[in-house]
């Protein structure tokens, strides 16, 4: 199957969270945020779940460099994202993954609004047919910026290249809080998903890492 190369990307604390146990997900520092932004002007796509959009409205748009807006990709099996929500109303194009249950009413209103809408998979999103499909469109290169609903998803289909992980120097604790990756997880670590470490680097009171997601 040919589909676009994957990198995840996500800041999380010191134990593991990428939000507080409010949802609060302001962990980045400017540094880590410019590197972000970056990033983001290097890829073809930006792609985040339904989860992460209806909770922080996010644009996803290239503004603390110059450069121009990749193309956003929200996985949305029910297509509940909102018609005015930022990420529809900003410069570039938007795609929205839904699955075949998605109601129609729903679907046609992001339509309206510009919203290309991609049906993969009956009750959910298939994410390997939907990165077969962002191929097809010519989407070569994808930045993850999932929750660890669809970055756990993601990795246990086999469809992230490489992770970006900025840890902060915080501790929050939670058991309600997000973490880095979450459903259904492994029984024990022989099944646990490996990665070889390519580089780490420090960003004043931050470490940067970036691992390769081993075959």
């Amino acid at each position: 199957m040919q589909r676009p190369y994957v990198t995840m990307s996500a800041a999380m604390t010191l134990d593991g969270k990428i939000t507080t146990k409010s949802g609060d997900s302001k962990i980045s520092s400017p540094i880590d945020l410019k590197l972000l932004h970056r990033l983001r002007n290097r890829v073809d796509a930006v792609m985040i779940g339904s989860g992460t959009q209806l909770s922080d409205n996010p644009r996803l748009t290239v503004r603390r460099v110059r450069g121009r807006n990749p193309i956003r990709v929200v996985v949305d099996s029910a297509a509940r994202t909102p018609s005015d929500s930022k990420i529809l109303a900003a410069q570039g194009s938007t795609i929205i993954a839904v699955s075949r249950k998605a109601p129609e009413n729903r679907v046609r209103k992001l339509q309206m609004v510009g919203a290309k809408v991609v049906r993969c998979g009956t009750n959910h999103v298939d994410l390997k047919a939907l990165m077969s499909s962002l191929h097809g469109l010519g989407i070569r290169t994808i930045l993850l910026e999932g929750g660890g609903g669809l970055n756990w998803h993601m990795l246990a289909s086999n469809l992230v290249d490489e992770l970006r992980i900025t840890i902060a120097p915080f501790l929050v604790g939670g058991e309600r809080a997000k973490t880095l990756v979450e459903g259904v997880g492994v029984g024990r670590i022989s099944q646990a998903i490996k990665l070889s470490l390519k580089s780490a680097t420090r960003n004043e009171n931050e470490l940067v890492l970036s691992y390769k997601v081993n075959d």
